[in-house]
This record gives C-alpha cells, structure tokens and sequence, in this order.
C-alpha cells in the first residue's frame, strides 16, 4: 500500500516518503477505494496510517462516520452529514506544501442557508449558536472575518427584518437573508461570485440565490429531496477543492490530489457521502478528490457492483473499469490477515529478547487467524511477560495477562480488551452464553433456559446470530460462534468474568448442553461437553466400546470432535498441561470400569492417552508438542495393529495427523485429506 508504486502512491500522484510525483493511475476517472474486512483487520490503522504519510503534502481530511460529535441543543439544520462536511472542510483548508490554503466558499454558503431551518425571532440564542457554529468553516473563506461575531449580529438584525413576511416557505425565506449577510459581511468580491454555483439547482433557473433557498426548502422538507439537498452540498465541498486546483502559476501548482478518508463509511453517512461523488463521475463530470474509505461489511449493498481486489492484488495495478451502474466507480480492497511469517515478524519486533517460546507466535497466528488487532495486542503482552516466565507460554496464558495499552493508564486485561474492541456490545452476556452452542438448535436452547430474562423481546439467539452478521463475522457448521478468537474469548469469559472460582457459569451452560444431547445420536456432543467439565472417563468409555466398529474413519472423526471441547482451566494456572502426563501415560485413573480383562484394559487405557494426546494438540489455546505428538502416532499405530478391518485408515491417521499438526491444520479426515474436511 504505502511502497513508492504502491496503490497510494499511484492514486495521489505522490511517493509517501518524499512526496515526488508519481504518475496517475487512473487518469482524470479515479475509483473510489473502499477497504473492507471485519473489526480488528486493521482497516482504522491503515487509514491513519495514510493520514500520517500525506499529512502536509495535500489536503487531506479524516472523518469516523459513525462517531460524528453531535452539538448539543443543534437545530434542524444540523444532520450528520452537514456536520461531516464542516469538519471535512476544516482539515482540508491548511496551507500544505508548495500551495496556499483551501477556501471552501459555496460549502459555506450551502451550509449556512440550511442552518437558518427553523429559527425564530423568539428564539435569536439558537440562531446565534448556529451561526457561530459555522465560524470554521466561513474562516477557510476569510479567517479575520468568519471568526469575527460581528456578522452573526448583522444576521440577526437583518433576519428580524424578514420574519414579518410569510408569504413565502419560511426556509427559504431566512435562508435569503442569512446568504446576503454573509456574502456582504464575510465574503471578498472574488468570493461573492460563487454563489452562482447553486443556480444548477432544481429550479433555480441559472440563479444562485434562488438555488440555495430551494436547496433550504428541500432540506426543510426531509425525505427524498433532503437527500437530493445533502448530495449537492457534497457536490459543493467537491467543486471547492476542483476549484483549488485551477488557475495556479506554475509555482504555485498544487502536487497530487486531495484525500479524503473515511472509516465506518459502511453506515448511513458513509453512503451519504460516497454516493453522491460516485453519480457525478458515471454522469461523466470528473474531479481530483481521492476517495479512501473503510466498510466492515464486505458484502453491503453499496459494494454491488464494485470491482473486488485483495490487498496483494493491488501492488502494481489496481484496475476498475466503469460499468452501467454507479457503483462500478468503486474498488474495493479485501484487507487480507497477516501471514504466519508476518506474525512472527510483529513478534519480533516486540519482544526482541528470544525468549518466548519458537511457537508461540505461530500459536497466535492460528488462534487469531492472522487478525491483526489480535496479533498485536498478544505480541505485546509477550513482550511485557516478566522475564523468567517468558519461555513458558501459551497462547492462553497470554489471554490471562494484562497490558499497557496507554502511558497515561493502568496496564488492563489481554482478553477483555481484545473482546471489547472485536464485539463492541452494550450487553455482551448473551454473546458469551451463546459461545457455546454448536448450531442454531442449541442456541435457542440456551437462550430459552440460560438467557430467559433477556428474551422476553424476540428469540435472543436469532437476535445475537443478526447481529454477528451485522458485523461481518464468518459462519460456520460446527459453532454457533465460527471465528475461533471471537469464540475463544467468549469462553474466557463466561469462565473467569463472573469471578466465581468454582465456575458457576461455565458449569451451568456446559451441563445444560450436556443435558440436552441425551440420545445416542448425538452422544458425541454429550461426551465433548462432559470434556468442557474436566469428566473424561465416559468418553474414553464410549470410544473404546465402539472402537472396533466397521467405520473407523466414523470412529477419528468422532473422537476430533470430542477432543475440540475447551479445557476447563483455572485462570493464571501455572507449570505443565495436565493433559500431556495423560497423554504421555504418565498419569491414569484411579479407577478404571469394573469388569474389564487385561486385553480390553490395555485398550482402554491407550484409547485414553489418544484422547489426551489429541485434545492437547488441536487446542488452539496451547501449543503443539514434539513428544505428544510422537505419542499420538505411536497409539494410532498400536491401534491399527489392533483392528480386524479398519487398519488402513488407522495406520494412514498415523502418518497424516503429526504432518497436519506440524503444518498447524486441522487434523484430517479421511487422515491425508487435503482440504482437512
């Protein structure tokens, strides 16, 4: 994105590191970028990151659309767009390299005629704080003067004069009067030529000053033509900065484009603001303003007819060419998660010590899923790991550690922290009841008996399931909750969050669960539950009865899913997993079923150390080991041995399982599989 021929580089028309010219991508007919991925795949950082390269270079502005400030006590002329447009104005207006500042004067004259909605002589206080509102954006224009008070008092005066006159729609009617004032009070005489601009306004037949009191009456009225009012004064804030280009001297040529960025612009605004540019390109009229924006929706309706791209794709050439529909002027850019080498590079950076262990960074790149907010923030908690404990981590532990996230702050929680910015809730209990559902059906279930209080409105779980599809989030057949960080941090959650230490919560959902899968046919869910409570013997039981049937790659794949269950941890729990001295033999029950002869135990028993080995080494929670690993290849081949029919599939699980477990995949089925189904 930011090399010297990257995306940035050839769409501004300047290098990032020194600003030379670079040329145009594009031509006169740039796309309108649109980065997409899901929260915590660094979209907000990439476009800062480009506000921090330009800043100074070019006009540039950066607005959130979804956390515009909302004045207090505002009229009907304030929408978060109007607001949007004032502050886009007000970052774009600075003096930058080579050229003088940007003046934004038929986006003032625009702004101030819908401001005048609704004033009154009786109420003049409003007036006033609307008014002087707009004193920053009127300073772009004239910096003594629209910083002065003494035009809002002349406003008032000439305003008091009109209010007597009815006969015409009252918006339209102060809206005149607010424009003189200003055009004689603030604007210079090459200035007061641009109101001229709104005489192309629905019938205002060629004259500016009818144009911006239709343009108050259209927005007075809501609807559709607020719409077609607030796309114009996009339109206006665009021929502002067109006109900043032109008619410079040599000396005085601007070098590359403006930039406006936009994060959130997957919300209303967003297409309030994008819209209205992306029309007047496919109706041909072309401006300079580069256009990057952020949508957490990847699929949103505004992207229909986008060219789509990932990241990568975009090093050299990003083509886009314009089609029928509007928004065929968009590009949208898939941000892509960072690889396993990418991860470990951050880690490295971080924590340039060593100690941490040589997986671990790998560790959190199948945890997270190269999402990089979730590599980051786990890279920094490594690297502030007191010393001595560095070399013994686990991507878990690291979920129970605090970190500074501020100077100026307490050090707070890894887990919480990531899960606040991922899942930004009001009410996140569902969220973390809900994680442990397998589909829909157990969803329902637990939001019936674990959440009734709060689904006395709606099926909570339809509810939670829309809203993870709001935000983007994957889909999957085996969990409720498919993203595997998402999911891991729910769990953390419902685990340690209520501060009981025998677990009240955890146990309380995973017993409902367990309760529920009460029929041989769904046993295995039964089974991988009774796991999530730390009783393993029943599971042994049940694979060691049904070992030797015919389908044994029916037999691995039951026994995969029964070892997915989350281990039912003490949070801060130090020294080595117990699972590894099960799995290594090292530690056996103290009792074992009653009635079994010496062959049938000695299957029990390696049944059990298989389970150990495998629920160890599939938790994405801790990391592999060389010597369970050796382990589980040893049992299968033991167990292989063992089988009258089902040796093959057995024996093939031996050799494909560690190789699966070294590449970090999922353990396959049939063992050797590629796609790992």
């Amino acid at each position: 994105m930011f090399h010297d021929t990257g995306l940035a580089a050839r769409l501004i028309g300047l290098r990032g590191r020194d600003f030379a010219r670079v040329p145009y991508e594009h031509g006169e007919d740039p796309p309108v970028v649109v980065f997409t991925g899901g929260r915590g795949m660094g979209k907000t950082a990439l476009l800062k990151q480009l506000r921090s390269t330009y800043k100074g270079a070019t006009p540039l502005a950066m607005v959130d659309c979804a956390r515009i400030e909302r004045p207090a006590d505002h009229g009907p002329g304030w929408t978060e767009l109007t607001g949007a447009l004032a502050e886009l104005a007000v970052q774009l207006s600075p003096r930058v390299t080579g050229a003088k500042s940007v003046q934004f004067p038929r986006l003032s004259l625009g702004l101030v005629a819908v401001a005048s909605l609704s004033w009154s002589h009786e109420d003049e206080e409003r007036a006033q704080r609307d008014l002087q509102r707009l004193g920053p954006v009127l300073s772009t224009v004239d910096a003594t003067k629209g910083a002065a008070a003494n035009w809002v008092t002349k406003v008032l005066t000439k305003l008091a004069a009109t209010f007597a006159d009815a006969a015409v729609p009252m918006a339209g009617l102060l809206a005149e009067a607010t424009v003189e004032t200003v055009l004689e009070d603030v604007f210079g005489r090459a200035h007061q030529r641009s109101e001229g601009w709104y005489g192309s306004y629905r019938n205002a037949g060629g004259r500016g000053k009818a144009g911006l009191q239709q343009l108050a009456i259209d927005f007075a009225a809501g609807g559709r033509r607020r719409r077609e009012a607030e796309g114009f004064l996009v339109g206006a804030l665009v021929e502002d900065l067109g006109q900043a280009y032109k008619g410079l001297t040599r000396v005085g040529t601007r070098r590359g484009r403006p930039v406006l960025l936009l994060d959130n612009a997957h919300t209303d605004l967003g297409r309030l603001l994008i819209e209205p540019v992306l029309r007047a390109r496919h109706d041909g009229r072309r401006d300079k303003v580069i256009v990057f924006a952020a949508s957490r929706v990847a699929r949103h309706e505004g992207l229909r007819h986008a060219r789509r791209l990932r990241l990568p794709e975009t090093t050299r050439q990003a083509r886009c060419e314009r089609a029928g529909d509007i928004t065929s002027g968009i590009l949208a850019v898939e941000l892509t998660p960072l690889s396993a080498a990418q991860t470990q590079a951050a880690f490295d950076r971080l924590d340039p010590s060593g100690l941490a262990p040589a997986d671990l960074a790998r560790g959190v790149h199948r945890l997270t899923g190269g999402r990089p907010l979730g590599v980051a923030l786990l890279g920094q908690a490594a690297a502030e790991t007191p010393r001595a404990r560095r070399p013994h981590l686990t991507p878990g532990d690291l979920l129970d550690l605090d970190v500074e996230l501020r100077e100026d702050a307490h050090p707070v929680p890894v887990a919480p922290a990531l899960l606040a910015a991922l899942l930004p809730q009001p009410r996140l209990e569902p969220f973390t009841v809900l994680a442990a559902a397998h589909d829909e059906g157990s969803a329902r279930l637990l939001a019936r008996t674990r959440l009734h209080t709060e689904s006395r409105d709606g099926d909570m779980a339809l509810r939670v399931r829309d809203q993870l599809r709001a935000e983007d989030w994957p889909e999957g057949p085996e969990h409720f909750i498919a993203d595997p960080l998402l999911r891991a941090l729910l769990l953390h959650r419902l685990r340690f969050a209520d501060g009981d230490p025998r677990h009240g919560a955890w146990r309380a959902v995973h017993e409902t669960l367990h309760r529920h899968y009460d029929t041989a046919a769904v046993l295995p869910y039964r089974l991988h539950h009774e796991l999530a409570l730390g009783r393993v013997e029943d599971a042994v039981t049940h694979l060691r009865a049904t070992f030797h049937e015919p389908d044994v790659v029916g037999w691995l794949g039951r026994l995969r899913f029964i070892a997915s269950a989350p281990r039912p941890r003490d949070t801060g729990a130090e020294g080595p997993d117990p699972r590894r001295d099960a799995a290594l033999g090292r530690r056996i029950p103290d009792r074992l079923p009653a009635g079994l002869d010496t062959d049938t135990t000695e299957l029990h028993l390696s049944v059990r150390r298989l389970l150990h080995a495998v629920w160890l080494l599939t938790d994405p929670l801790a990391l592999p080991d060389d010597g369970v690993t050796e382990k589980l290849a040893h049992e299968l081949r033991h167990l292989s041995g063992r089988h009258l029919t089902g040796n093959s599939p057995l024996w093939d699980a031996a050799t494909h399982w560690p190789r699966d477990i070294h590449a970090w995949r999922r353990l396959s089925l049939p063992p050797g599989r590629e796609d790992g189904v």
